[in-house]
């Protein structure tokens, strides 16, 4: 019996061939970090991103410029784009004429409703979806009778703040409503991790629109993946979330390998091994930080989802390589090899990283034989 809250409802939509919402599997984004205008750099970081397993890339839209080069990108992309246009409608318009399969765009940052329109009718045309993302860094200043009306319920400072950014969001939503315009999802994003959750519950129960869910300006790797995994980890526990983006001061690359990380930790995707290692103690009898690293490293270039345990003491160890697919027990320079619970091979610790690695990768050409194993 699974301990995750029911995933929450919603209506499904499409960023070119990827369904999100309506049950479907959460879906990996991630956005290029490349100058736009320079297609052939940006569309390698695509290429980069996509055989990561990123199943939708965004790119920044910020000039004419920029939207100019769309036309030779958006074709030869192998996986769906959304354009991220701020305040600027005919940017909006220009991503649409190039193909673009997705925006994202808060409608009352167009400041004229005959340009709102325009784009609402061109996105419908052509069926393409309207991300509304509310950042907390940019949502408008409070009106004095929305904080005297909070105060009266007694709310906190997060609750304040949350509920600050969904009537921003639900301002945007009825903007495109009231065009009869329905192909939307929503992001509520900020830095801190409480007013993220609570502005995502807050939401949740007024619309059926798929989430985007991410930590806005998260953090450089170390201390950015700690903290979108609670947030987004938690967020995805309570059955929210379609969609996700890990945002990392980095090569976007790592953002992806963290979004199934976190979901993989969950149960909800699965793609690439998963790998158990000791905390590390005294009771350590092998070197175990240097067969840790090297089997962390070949494990990034299995695409299969594959349980492997690498144990260095006779406490935890036998355990948890018997619980693995693959799982070395170690200890006085010695180890034991286990397949499925199995003990196959006893190993001197010189030859431990070479056996493991062969066994890995038989046990995945034999289930690619029966059809058992298939990338996520």
């Amino acid at each position: 019996m699974s301990l995750l809250a029911p995933r929450r409802l919603t209506r499904p939509l499409y960023v070119g061939d990827v369904r999100i919402g309506g049950g479907a599997p959460i879906v990996v984004q991630s956005m290029t970090t490349t100058d736009t205008r320079d297609a052939k750099a940006t569309l390698r970081q695509i290429s980069e991103l996509a055989d990561a397993g990123c199943e939708i890339v965004r790119v920044a839209v910020p000039n004419r410029e920029s939207a100019a080069t769309l036309p030779d990108i958006v074709p030869h992309s192998p996986v769906p784009l959304i354009a991220d246009i701020h305040f600027e409608y005919t940017l909006a318009l220009k991503a649409l004429d190039a193909g673009i399969h997705g925006l994202r765009l808060n409608p009352g940052n167009i400041r004229k409703p005959e340009n709102v329109r325009a784009v609402v009718r061109s996105a419908k045309e052509r069926n393409v979806p309207i991300r509304i993302g509310v950042n907390f860094g940019s949502v408008p200043p409070m009106s004095k009778e929305f904080v005297d009306e909070m105060a009266e319920e007694g709310a906190s400072q997060i609750e304040l703040i949350a509920e600050h950014m969904v009537r921003t969001g639900e301002g945007h939503i009825k903007i495109l409503e009231d065009l009869d315009f329905n192909n939307i999802k929503i992001s509520l994003k900020a830095f801190e991790v409480p007013v993220l959750i609570e502005a995502y519950k807050r939401m949740a129960p007024r619309n059926s629109y798929p989430f985007h869910i991410g930590v806005t300006e998260a953090g450089t790797p170390r201390t950015g993946t700690i903290r979108s995994s609670v947030g987004l980890g938690t967020l995805l526990s309570l059955g929210l979330g379609d969609t996700m983006r890990v945002s990392l001061t980095t090569d976007p690359v790592e953002e992806v390998f963290v979004c199934y990380e976190i979901l993989k930790s969950l149960g909800l995707r699965e793609k690439g091994a998963t790998m158990v290692a000791c905390p590390t103690c005294g009771r350590l009898e092998v070197d175990l930080f240097t067969l840790a690293d090297r089997v962390d490293e070949y494990l990034r270039t299995v695409e299969e989802p594959i349980k492997v345990a690498v144990m260095g003491c006779v406490v935890n160890g036998p355990g948890e390589a018997k619980d693995a697919d693959i799982g070395l027990a170690a200890g006085r320079g010695k180890g034991v090899i286990f397949r499925k619970g199995e003990i196959i091979r006893r190993v001197d610790e010189d030859e431990m990283f070479d056996v493991l690695k062969a066994e890995i990768d038989q046990l995945i050409a034999e289930r690619r034989a029966e059809g058992e194993l298939v990338p996520a």
